[in-house]
């Protein structure tokens, strides 16, 4: 390569990185950095540390609720209503992902924003599900809704045994609470591995860095053929 021939392949790079558009606005960076901290931290301090590991849940309840809203009155590419598709839309991209056929989106594509859902989901289902094990008063509270519903399944004898009534509210809510709580933990730890292999696959097929550009918020312009 030439002097002539690497200063026009800087100038070219330097000219791609001034025309980098802005697509994650500030909040949205920082609510995702924000929530894999708290995730982590609340993964690692489930068995030993629990106060740490209630106020990192509590963070990540907070974390999911202000996406929540964000998704609604947000930035551009933050709001659901850019990304998300429906079913049909969404198993047609993956199906262009497995043949290396899909487009490249600007914002999140298909695939990403059901992972987007999935994730925030999953996240609210195990901070509610924490918090009731937090205090056996909010346990006794959601047995007696469950007795209620349960009621009308007992036999004509009103067998409470048979209706899944006996033993404390707290007893009876704890253990199954708990192990609902776990497996939606454990479905985020697949949830994160499969948004990190889509994240590389998408880096790679395209060639972009869409860590970096988490970090940074811009991406280059789309292109012919690209959606944005």
């Amino acid at each position: 390569m030439t002097a002539n021939d690497f200063a026009s392949t800087q100038s070219d790079s330097q000219d791609t990185a001034a025309r980098r558009v802005l697509v994650w606005d500030a909040l949205v960076r920082l609510f995702h950095w924000s929530l894999v901290g708290a995730f982590a931290t609340a993964w690692l301090t489930a068995e030993d540390i629990q106060p740490v590991h209630q106020l990192a849940g509590y963070a990540v309840a907070g974390l999911v609720g202000f996406r929540v809203l964000w998704g609604l009155v947000g930035s551009r590419y933050a709001r659901f209503t850019q990304f998300v598709r429906g079913p049909v839309r969404t198993a047609s991209y993956i199906r262009k992902m497995v043949t290396g056929r899909e487009r490249r989106y600007l914002g999140h594509n298909p695939a990403g924003a059901a992972m987007v859902v999935a994730i925030l989901v999953t996240l609210s289902g195990t901070a509610f599900t924490g918090w009731l094990l937090e205090s056996p008063d909010r346990a006794a509270a959601t047995v007696g809704q469950m007795q209620i519903t349960a009621s009308a399944f007992a036999d004509d004898n009103g067998s409470e045994a048979e209706a899944g009534t006996t033993g404390s509210p707290e007893r009876r809510v704890g253990g199954p609470l708990k192990e609902v709580h776990e497996t939606l933990a454990n479905l985020m730890l697949l949830l994160v591995a499969l948004h990190i292999g889509g994240v590389a696959l998408a880096s790679f097929r395209h060639r972009e860095n869409l860590v970096r550009a988490m970090l940074t918020g811009r991406k280059r312009p789309p292109a012919p053929g690209d959606i944005s």
